[in-house]
């Protein structure tokens, strides 16, 4: 990666959180952290059913700070590069790599990651700031866990994912 400290957010949208997530105003407030100290921000928002494009269910959370250089990607699937420009914003920007958060963890957030490292990218997971809802057989905390721990193990030969705490990757990028 490049010395940018590319930082994407994943669907930390108002209709995203329309339903109850983990931890919403601490997960935020890490994710503040990082898009303080990143080089550069990409948004990824859903556009899906009523989160249109442009909506108030599509704009990002209110607390999460929106630098006026900050890039936005929409999307129609779990997967952030699924027919969308962010492998042509990643080249533009020279990134190798990029620090990944945001929501749902079981969702979107897992699958951006699998596709990014098997396209090559280095991806680090701020393992803190990434967020989900319970679901029928696990808490939201329990899939927090669990795919941090996947994440880890993940088998990309050659391109390991990292999985590191907020702190960790703020240190990295002092």
């Amino acid at each position: 990666m490049t010395g940018k400290n590319v930082l994407i957010v994943v669907d930390m949208q108002n209709g995203v959180f329309a339903s109850p997530r983990y931890d919403r105003s601490g997960r935020a407030a890490l994710i503040n952290q990082l898009i303080d100290r990143a080089g550069r921000i990409i948004f990824i928002q859903h556009a899906e059913g009523e989160m249109t494009e442009g909506s108030e269910f599509w704009q990002v959370l209110p607390e999460l700070h929106q630098p006026a250089d900050a890039i936005s990607v929409t999307k129609t699937a779990c997967d952030s590069f699924y027919r969308t420009r962010l492998d042509d914003v990643l080249k533009d920007l020279d990134a190798t790599g990029f620090t990944v958060c945001g929501c749902a963890t079981d969702y979107c957030v897992d699958t951006t990651i699998k596709v990014a490292a098997s396209k090559g990218y280095a991806v680090t997971v701020a393992s803190d700031a990434h967020t989900t809802g319970d679901r029928t057989h696990a808490t939201a905390q329990q899939l927090i866990g669990q795919h941090n721990e996947v994440w880890r193990e993940l088998s990309v030969p050659g391109n390991p994912v990292t999985v590191k705490t907020t702190a960790e990757i703020l240190a990295d990028w002092a």
